[in-house]
């Protein structure tokens, strides 16, 4: 049994706390929200972000960021992204020399165009830092149903630590090293999900789904092999799989944000309906301003910035992505006899 710690308190957050701790695991989970702690203790459940799922005895909770890091064999970061750098600073002085953390947000951050990974290595440098995504809304793991996802480290014993400490019957985990690539992945579909959502609230049908499904990918992939990701993460869970769960969910709240946005509200309507953080929305600048920086065409990204923030309608945005120049479908395929 090992001892281990979980930065934030939302949905994902305790979702994996019910995996560690069905693997007889020690859990003590951590949120600045003095209320949200109260809660969590009394109730053993989460009931505004998780409800129905019953918490094990084995998680603990806490408002003191020290005691959910010293000590700990593994420290989990599941707050939002756009907390990550604030949480990451703020846990730095309990950090100890080599001690394991695993990011499990998913986000660019707008500023520096970071990764998570980056931005907790930078502010606790003497830590060892991993990753852990893929198609898995917290709603299902909550529940224990089968779920899939990639542990990524830069050292092949670091992917498999995390590994062994959340796989089970129920949760299969496999490992890569391609640390950037499940990172540009897990946050880049968000972008993509908030067009899928967009084109549901409009009453658009599954060609249009499936269209921006597979053109989605071409465009995270293009951009994440030209940063130096591989073709083969973007082809996987944490990739294509992540972007196809979070395009077609119920769960997804980038998807229910879209749809919002589809039936007309505006951003920050729509942002106020759902509730909780939706990443895609922090992401989308960072998204487009990586593509203009590596100089990589991201058609979908740049309309669902319109619609973001230029005041342009989702209706419109279709409309530009439907005409634009006609090209092939991919410039490495060739005909024989031209």
């Amino acid at each position: 049994m090992a001892d281990l710690g979980i930065l934030g308190a939302g949905s994902w957050g305790i979702a994996l706390a019910t995996v560690l701790a069905s693997n007889g695991h020690k859990v003590k989970v951590w949120s600045i929200i003095e209320d949200e702690v109260e809660m969590l203790r009394t109730h053993h459940e989460h009931k505004t972000k998780l409800p129905g799922v019953k918490l094990s005895d084995d998680i603990t909770y806490t408002s003191n960021i020290e005691e959910a890091i010293v000590g700990k064999e593994m420290v989990v970061f599941a707050v939002p992204s756009s907390f990550i750098r604030s949480t990451a600073h703020s846990a730095a002085p309990y950090v100890a020399e080599g001690q394991l953390l695993v990011n499990v947000a998913k986000g660019i951050e707008e500023s520096t165009l970071m990764p998570m990974v980056d931005i907790i290595e930078q502010e606790i440098n003497q830590a060892v830092v991993g990753v852990l995504s893929g198609p898995s809304h917290a709603e299902e793991v909550g529940r224990a149903l089968p779920t899939t996802v990639v542990a990524g480290a830069k050292k092949k014993a670091t992917a498999e630590k995390i590994q062994s400490y959340f796989m089970n019957a129920v949760f299969r985990v496999y490992t890569s090293p391609d640390v950037l690539g499940i990172e540009l992945g897990g946050s880049l579909k968000n972008v993509i999900a908030l067009a899928a959502g967009m084109a549901d609230g409009m009453g658009f049908g599954d060609n249009t789904k499936a269209a921006l499904i597979t053109r989605g990918i071409a465009e995270i992939t293009a951009l994440g092999i030209k940063m130096g990701a591989k073709a083969e993460t973007l082809s996987g869970l944490s990739g294509i799989g992540d972007l196809i769960v979070t395009c077609a969910s119920v769960h997804s709240r980038n998807r229910k944000a879209g749809v919002l946005m589809g039936q007309g509200k505006s951003r920050q309507e729509a942002m106020d309906e759902v509730q909780m953080v939706v990443e895609g929305v922090y992401s989308a600048k960072a998204a487009l301003a990586l593509g203009k920086k590596y100089q990589v065409e991201l058609p979908i990204t740049e309309e669902v910035n319109r619609v973001l923030f230029e005041n342009v309608s989702a209706k419109d945005g279709v409309q530009n992505l439907m005409m634009r120049e006609k090209k092939a479908e991919s410039d490495k395929l060739c005909w024989k006899n031209d």
